[in-house]
C-alpha cells in the first residue's frame, strides 16, 4: 500500500512537472545558478564557425520565482561585457576585440526577454517555444526571435542576428581586414547567439 501511495505521488508529482511553464501548473520554478551566453560567428566562403563565450556577464531577473517561465523571463535582462569574449585562443580574442568589439560604439551589449510562447506541449518530449529578445549592440536596438527548449532542468536559446541590422559594417569590415588571410578574405554578417540556464522546480503538485 506504502509502495503504490508513493508511485501515485510520484506521478502526480510529474504529471506537473511536465506542464510547468503554462497556467495549469503549480510548480515553483527559480533561474538556478549563472546564465551563460555563448556565441558562433562564420569564416572563409565555405563558412567555417568559430564558437565562444562571454566570461563577463550580469544577469538581473526579473522575479526570483514564479509559477511559469513568463513570471521568472519576461523582463529580465543581461549586460555582456564584450572585452570578456573567450574563443578559448587568446590571440583571436584580442583580435576580436582590437578589430571587432571596440569598433562599436560600446564595450557593452544589453539584452532583455520582452515575450516568451511556448510550443503545445507534447507529453515525454522536451518543453520548447520562442523567447522574443530585445538585443542592443552598437547603439541599435533590434528584437531577435530566440528557439528555447527545455528538458530535465536545463534550458537553452539559440538565434540569429545579422551584423548589418546593428549598423555594424565597420566592425565587421575591420575583423575580415585584420584577418584576411586566415578567414580567406571572408567574414560573414550572420551570428548564431545562444545562451543556457539552469531552472530548479519545487513543490510541483497538481491543480
Amino acid at each position: 500500500m506504502i509502495k503504490f501511495l508513493i508511485s501515485l505521488f510520484l506521478v502526480a508529482t510529474l504529471s506537473s512537472a511536465d506542464e510547468m511553464g503554462t497556467k495549469g501548473g503549480s510548480c515553483i520554478l527559480s533561474q538556478d545558478g549563472a546564465v551563460n551566453v555563448s556565441w558562433k560567428a562564420y569564416k572563409t566562403p565555405s563558412k567555417v564557425g568559430v564558437s565562444g563565450v562571454f566570461d563577463n556577464t550580469k544577469y538581473t531577473a526579473i522575479a526570483p520565482k514564479g509559477n511559469n517561465f513568463r513570471e521568472i523571463f519576461v523582463g529580465s535582462s543581461i549586460i555582456i561585457d564584450t572585452t570578456s569574449v573567450n574563443s578559448k585562443n587568446s590571440g583571436r580574442d584580442v583580435k576580436l576585440v582590437k578589430f571587432f568589439f571596440e569598433q562599436m560604439t560600446s564595450q557593452n551589449i544589453t539584452a532583455k526577454i520582452i515575450d516568451i510562447k511556448s510550443d503545445k506541449r507534447v507529453r515525454g518530449k522536451p518543453k520548447t517555444g520562442v523567447m522574443s529578445v530585445s538585443v542592443t549592440m552598437n547603439g541599435i536596438t533590434r528584437t531577435v526571435p530566440m528557439a528555447y527548449i527545455f528538458n530535465k532542468g536545463d534550458l537553452q536559446a539559440t538565434g540569429n542576428i545579422d551584423l548589418f541590422d546593428f549598423s555594424a559594417s565597420k566592425a565587421l569590415n575591420s575583423i575580415n581586414k585584420a584577418c584576411f588571410d586566415l578567414h580567406k578574405g571572408k567574414t560573414w554578417s550572420d551570428v548564431t547567439i545562444g545562451f543556457q540556464t539552469n531552472i530548479k522546480f519545487e513543490l510541483c503538485s497538481t491543480k
